[in-house]
């Protein structure tokens, strides 16, 4: 036997797309190189307004029907939907159809507030600032409405229930033509305060790039709070409910206070989307929040990766930027718009993805693996 000693195996390493790619790169670093990353990120969603300024890349990626700033808004106030609809559907497992019903709430607690035409502009004729947190509120009131009655209540049936609910908003605010004005809506809604150097209100009606800085700071508030209740006491409970509810019950999880947790910071974060698009678009009536817009909040969660922040700003993002991106593109046979085909082409973008990646396309750590060990188990034995 030689004398020399066999070198022990080298262990092998992982590849990066086995170490989780760039979410488990990210992962792995020290909390200042996240923090840069974090920040770097944040500038260039803040320059996102000039990017029709790249050379080659710009005019590719901005949208033609619609004016870029404009576009860069409405994606805003879709994330922070996506944000506060990941709270309810991807943290704590709770199927929520009717989540427009709460961005509509926030909507019209804002015009009711601020209006010329409301019937209580003569007791109250407040400037948006003050009325957004007694829409807020009223949010939250209404989150806690529909949450407590629905407790017991879990998948197809609570979907069915939290349907009715934003079916029930759009038709009271269609059937009452001198409160919530039906229809007609409500005009003359303030924008934010704020004047510049010049004497100009910084949110005026020709420039949206304001109100996009704004809606992305707001996004950024709300990425911090939900964060670290994710990281919490709270978002553990809400996981717990979500694998399993009556084993967490059992375990001395108090599922009807986290429950009641979860809807009512969803309906905080999408009442905050309401007040944002109340303020920048000046207008609200009732056609405004059907049903198709939660449907497609919905869908974006899941498109862009239920249960992840990440995942669901993405998937927020998508479902705005498509339709817009389509809007002024005419197809090369019939010559219309492509816009009026949104929901078409959005609909086999969507089962594209859920094919080749059912997880979403930024999943959560769990769900991934879940689904890794779904495979294994359907797998043929050779």
């Amino acid at each position: 036997m030689s004398d020399t000693a066999v070198a022990p195996e080298k262990a092998k390493q992982p590849t990066f797309r086995q170490s989780g790619g760039v979410r488990g790169w990210f992962g792995r670093q020290p909390g200042w190189v996240r923090a840069i990353v974090a920040l770097v990120a944040a500038v260039l969603a803040f320059l996102l307004p000039y990017a029709g300024d790249i050379p080659g890349i710009g005019p590719q990626i901005i949208t033609q029907g619609i004016d870029w700033p404009s576009a860069l808004f409405n994606m805003s106030y879709y994330v922070l939907l996506a944000l506060g609809l990941n709270v309810v559907v991807g943290y704590a497992g709770l199927l929520d159809l009717g989540y427009v019903g709460f961005f509509a709430i926030g909507a019209y607690g804002t015009a009711l507030l601020t209006s010329r035409d409301s019937l209580l502009y003569s007791h109250t004729g407040w400037a948006w600032l003050a009325a957004v947190p007694v829409a807020l509120a009223i949010t939250m009131a209404a989150g806690l409405i529909l949450g407590w009655p629905t407790l017991r209540l879990r998948g197809d049936y609570l979907a069915i229930v939290t349907l009715g609910f934003a079916e029930i908003i759009r038709i009271v605010a269609t059937s009452t033509p001198n409160f919530l004005r039906g229809d007609r809506g409500f005009t003359n809604i303030p924008h934010p305060p704020g004047q510049g150097s010049d004497g100009k209100p910084i949110f005026g009606v020709t420039d949206a790039t304001p109100y996009f800085w704004l809606g992305l700071c707001v996004i950024i508030v709300v990425i911090f709070g939900v964060r670290n209740l994710d990281r919490s006491r709270v978002g553990r409970s809400w996981l717990a409910i979500r694998e399993d509810e009556e084993a967490a019950e059992i375990m001395g999880v108090r599922t009807t206070k986290f429950k009641l947790w979860a809807f009512s910071i969803g309906a905080f974060i999408g009442g905050l989307g309401g007040v944002l698009f109340a303020g920048e678009q000046g207008f609200v009536n009732s056609q405004t929040f059907v049903l198709q817009f939660s449907i497609l909040v919905l869908a974006g969660v899941v498109m862009g990766g239920s249960g992840n922040m990440a995942g669901a700003i993405l998937g927020g993002a998508l479902i705005s930027y498509i339709p817009d991106r389509l809007r002024g593109i005419s197809d090369p046979f019939f010559h219309t718009d492509l816009y009026e085909y949104r929901f078409a082409i959005f609909g086999v973008v969507i089962i594209v993805i859920m094919i080749v990646r059912p997880q979403g396309l930024i999943p959560s750590r769990r769900r991934a693996m879940e689904l890794k060990d779904r495979e294994k188990e359907v797998a043929p034995v050779e």
